[in-house]
């Protein structure tokens, strides 16, 4: 019997001498044309080719690199690896030199400018070129740095010109310098800020050898210059989350009613700090940032920040740096890139009436305190002045009313910003006292698809214009692909009635109805039931009760059933019970005291539900008391009321059963609200109802 024994015996590798051998030609033409160059004769190259396919020759990286003395390896030096923009910056390189056959090798200088240098260089001895990013040291070290480290591409940071032999600098050299236009973008936050009407901002600074961070407080003294009143403190902070974090007691003790962070990390930080004081974001305090990186939209609440091309920053330094690299071109010597806002639910109306007093800035005497103006300041104190026209002014992005002296009082929002899980939808938000206490709220933590006072609708033909999960009978609330929103078409502030035409869209963007909207504004006669006169229409008056001066809001719809039947439902018509909710929502901010008023007497469960012709919230804020009084004008609808987990109520067009809406048909929808700076009972709330229905 023989045994073969299989003996792996490894092929001699083919050469280059091999493939000359073979084709009739020397070492040297191989090369050439393996190489790709075009020195060779066409047939001659054919033959090479022939004969190197035929052997299956395979040219060495390796040794074709010791050749030419090349590595066929770039490094980039960056500040911080693990800050998300350089990432970014390094995936658009790393992906535009694979093209080219190149790899990139990283190195991180840990925001230590005394090393840089030193880490570029040996980096440097490592690769055949530099791409140098955000470096931090001085224009005359990198100056001195550029011309020991070419080729090399620089970004975000100019640099310097290099002097030619005869001492003139203007007619030397200098390396690509790839730079980002954060001056501008400095510039288009603060103008989105001062638009939503905030004067007392802060700038968390980034390290102050960033050259990124000079351009950034360049755009604010610009800025600055165009707003002679608009106050700007700078709060030295850094460029991490840590940073952010640590400024968040400095904020607050300036009493700023925004905050500009050096970039979105910063901004997390501080977002994260707000929330452990309890300061809402944007209602007490509105937020951005820089770059944009992937995270700033799945913030809580979603970031405004300035867009930055990350990516594209790296594509274009490799572009220039293989310019470099090659003798033949003539690269660009600098490219300046632009940027853009993208507005999100971190920043909202600058917080209008007395300031709110956080757990860290106590010590800061709160508004009125020891001043002359405490009397003004302090709870049912002086009546707002003479003049007492309330106007709707068209304001950029928003329609604004305007009450005694221009005081704002409500805001009406396009909804535009509103994520489209939440149904995005117009809303009034905020909506203030006389006094400036707001009594709406947007996007809070407990229900993020609350927005102020607005049509919302759990169930319109199976589309969600409540926004949120839906609630699936047997299953429980579950998030569907089904939410709509609703479009303003016609928008006409006419004094002090706002008037608008509304599409409610499906989830596909078909039409499903067409809603007729006004919305008057008025104030409330200090004489009359609420100040101890006789009650419109008769009844008891409360005698010896003090004035209680405020406005009333009175918003009217009318539903058209204009593109077919419609069928409006709510979680309780779908098998849950209680949770009738759905129509004319107002959505209270959460407060240190919330007591709800009914006919029926004081309680949520006595004004669940029930078919009273009023409610009213009396709230507590620190040491001022605030009243909402809600009435409903015309037929009563049950009341679906919260009070105990949030503060909100809307009279529910579907309690316990479907509304049903014939084709051409339509439905009418109203609330009448007034607003105090003062604790009313329940027999004062009665006689402002009766007043204002």
């Amino acid at each position: 019997m023989v045994y073969l024994r299989h003996v792996n015996i490894r092929r001699p590798a083919v050469t280059i001498g091999d493939v000359a051998a073979a084709a009739g030609v020397s070492r040297a033409t191989v090369s050439r044309v393996m190489n790709g160059r075009s020195t060779v004769a066409p047939d001659i190259a054919e033959r090479v080719r022939a004969a190197a396919e035929s052997l299956s020759y395979r040219p060495s990286t390796a040794a074709r690199n010791l050749a030419l003395g090349r590595t066929r390896t770039v490094a980039l030096v960056m500040p911080d690896v693990g800050n998300p923009v350089f990432q970014q910056i390094l995936h658009g390189v790393m992906a535009a030199a694979g093209q080219d056959g190149y790899r990139v090798l990283v190195a991180d200088t840990a925001e230590d400018e005394s090393q840089e240098a030193a880490i570029a260089l040996e980096a440097r001895l490592r690769c055949d070129a530099l791409v140098l990013v955000s470096p931090r040291m001085s224009d005359d070290d990198l100056a001195r740095l550029v011309p020991d480290v070419e080729p090399v591409v620089v970004l975000n940071r100019q640099v310097p010109r290099l002097p030619a032999q005869g001492g003139d600098p203007a007619l030397g050299t200098a390396a690509p310098s790839l730079v980002v236009d954060y001056e501008d973008a400095a510039t288009q936050v603060i103008e989105h800020l001062v638009g939503l009407g905030h004067q007392r901002l802060a700038y968390l600074a980034g390290p102050r050898a960033s050259a990124s961070d000079a351009q950034r407080r360049a755009g604010i003294l610009r800025a600055r210059e165009h707003h002679p009143g608009l106050d700007v403190q700078e709060i030295p902070a850094g460029p991490d989350i840590a940073a952010g974090h640590a400024a968040t007691g400095a904020v607050l003790a300036g009493r700023a009613t925004a905050a500009v962070a050096f970039n979105d990390l910063v901004a997390f930080g501080l977002l994260a700090g707000l929330n452990e004081a309890g300061v809402a974001v944007p209602a007490d305090v509105s937020v951005a940032g820089f770059d944009d990186i992937d995270l700033a939209r799945y913030a809580t609440p979603a970031l405004t920040t300035v867009a930055v091309p990350q990516s594209e920053l790296g594509r274009h330094a490799w572009k220039e740096l293989a310019a470099v690299m090659d003798d033949d071109a003539q690269p660009a010597r600098s490219a300046r890139f632009t940027t853009h806002l993208e507005v999100r639910a971190s920043t909202g109306p600058a917080p209008v009436g007395p300031e709110r007093v956080h757990a860290t800035d106590r010590a800061v005497p709160a508004p009125g305190e020891g001043s002359p103006d405490a009397a003004a300041a302090a709870p049912g104190g002086a009546p707002p002045p003479a003049e007492s026209s309330l106007t709707w002014e068209d304001e950029q992005d928003a329609v604004v009313l305007h009450g005694p002296a221009g005081t704002p009082l409500a805001r009406r929002e396009t909804g535009e910003r509103i994520p489209p899980v939440h149904a995005p939808r117009p809303y009034l938000h905020p909506v203030h006292t006389l006094g400036g206490t707001p009594l709406t709220d947007s996007g809070p933590v407990d229900h993020r698809h609350h927005y102020g006072v607005g049509m919302a609708v759990a169930d319109v033909n199976g589309t969600s214009h409540w926004g949120g999960r839906t609630f699936i009978e047997h299953v429980g609330p579950t998030l569907l692909q089904n939410h709509g929103r609703q479009v303003a078409r016609d928008v006409r502030p006419d004094g002090a009635t706002l008037t608008e035409t509304v599409a409610w869209l499906d989830e596909h963007g078909g039409q499903q109805l067409v809603e007729d909207r006004r919305v008057t504004a008025r104030l409330l006669d200090a004489g009359g039931p609420a100040s101890g006169g006789t009650p419109a229409g008769g009844g008891d008056a409360v005698s010896g009760s003090p004035a209680h001066p405020g406005w009333v809001l009175d918003w009217r719809s009318v539903l058209h059933a204009t593109d077919g039947p419609l069928e409006i439902r709510s979680p309780a018509t779908n098998g849950r019970p209680g949770a009738g909710y759905g129509g004319l929502f107002w959505r209270l901010p959460i407060a240190d005291e919330t007591r709800v008023l009914s006919v029926g007497g004081e309680g949520e469960t006595l004004a669940h539900g029930s078919s009273s012709p009023w409610l009213a919230f009396v709230q507590r804020h620190g040491d001022r008391p605030t009243t909402l009084v809600l009435a409903q004008p015309g037929p009563v609808r049950p009341w679906f009321v919260r009070s105990a987990e949030y503060p909100g109520a809307c009279p529910a067009l579907a309690w316990d059963a479907p509304l049903l809406v014939p084709d051409g048909g339509s439905v009418q929808v109203g609330l009448v609200a007034a607003l105090f700076d003062s604790e009313l009972g329940p027999t004062e709330a009665a006689a402002v109802a009766e007043e204002i229905a």
